[in-house]
């Protein structure tokens, strides 16, 4: 009796872990929202001019987060193309409104912030966009 017992334990315990084992394997994850959750945009009456520069070897990556930035305000002045890819998308503040920088790492999440003060004022924002950014998906229009 005490055998019986034991066997169906055991075996309980063997159908929970394996059970575990399949729902971590083929769980589903989700690391991007389908809706963007931030609505953040550039403050009213503020010029922010941002440079946009793409560090991946995804081509045309600039132009959509330009299109993206311009869309919420911020005045895109400069886009570009660096040799060297980075994995991480890093926002610049390179004239000390972390508000600001905080905005568009928001829009382009997931960014970190980096201050780096500029004194020739010419841009208040420099965008690096790293392998991290996707971008939305654009309507297919055949």
């Amino acid at each position: 009796m005490k055998r019986g017992w034991l066997v169906v334990a055991v075996a309980a315990v063997v159908v929970a872990c394996g059970a575990v084992f399949y729902l971590q394997r083929h769980r589903r994850v989700v690391t991007r929202p389908l809706i963007p959750i931030s609505q953040a945009r550039a403050p009213e009456g503020v010029r922010i001019r941002v440079q946009v520069l793409n560090a991946t070897k995804t081509r045309g990556l600039a132009r959509r987060a330009t299109i993206l930035l311009r869309d919420r305000g911020f005045d895109v002045v400069e886009t570009g193309t660096l040799t060297q890819t980075n994995d991480t998308t890093r926002i610049l503040d390179l004239s000390g409104h972390p508000d600001w920088a905080n905005r568009i790492a928001q829009i382009l999440a997931p960014a970190t912030v980096v201050a780096r003060p500029d004194s020739s004022r010419y841009l208040d924002i420099a965008v690096v966009l790293g392998t991290s950014w996707r971008p939305a998906a654009q309507p297919f229009n055949p």
